[in-house]
């Protein structure tokens, strides 16, 4: 993937090592908030727990099984969007995305999202993207419903956060559907 401008303030770059420090800055100045909705945030003690992270996303890039992405803000790392493992024999990928608490509330995810599903579905050639939050994450949940993303189901109990176990929201869209949106 390459940079992809978003607006005047906003674009996707590929994840490199050099971005590690930057991840995991912007995860531990968000920690608390971030802990809610992601399982992983306290499993990220260090900058080589990014840097490790940021190597999974590369190799997984190399593999053709998707690609990460670091939302950046005004030249600042404000979150990340990636495609969770593409499944290719049935052409369906999920997308995963999170912000750091301070640049919530400027459009970024959504801008993201649909570049992300643009991508997809019309560039991949992928039959379906899927969504998945928490179920009482609503400014995520907001995200796939701006998009016009079909609430499909809820799964209860699917994942162990600090707080407990929490449902989640499955969010799909069909290409079909996507290119009658463009």
């Amino acid at each position: 993937m390459f940079t992809y401008i978003l607006d005047d303030d906003t674009e996707l770059r590929p994840l490199e090592p050099a971005h590690a420090r930057h991840i995991y800055q912007l995860i531990d100045q968000s920690r608390s908030y971030l802990r809610q909705w992601l399982s992983w945030v306290d499993a990220t003690t260090s900058v080589q727990a990014s840097e490790d992270y940021v190597r999974a996303a590369l190799t997984q890039s190399m593999e053709n099984g998707g690609f990460t992405a670091g939302i950046w803000y005004k030249d600042q790392l404000a979150g990340i969007i990636g495609f969770h493992e593409i499944n290719w024999n049935h052409r369906t990928v999920g997308i995963g995305y999170w912000l750091g608490e301070n640049y919530q509330g400027h459009g970024l995810v959504t801008s993201a999202l649909r570049v992300m599903v643009d991508y997809a579905l019309l560039e991949l050639n992928l039959h379906r993207v899927e969504v998945r939050c928490a179920t009482a994450n609503k400014r995520s949940r907001a995200v796939p419903e701006r998009l016009g993303f079909i609430l499909e189901g809820i799964i209860r109990e699917t994942e162990l956060l600090p707080s407990g176990y929490v449902d989640h929201a499955i969010y799909g869209m069909l290409q079909q559907e996507w290119k009658l949106k463009r």
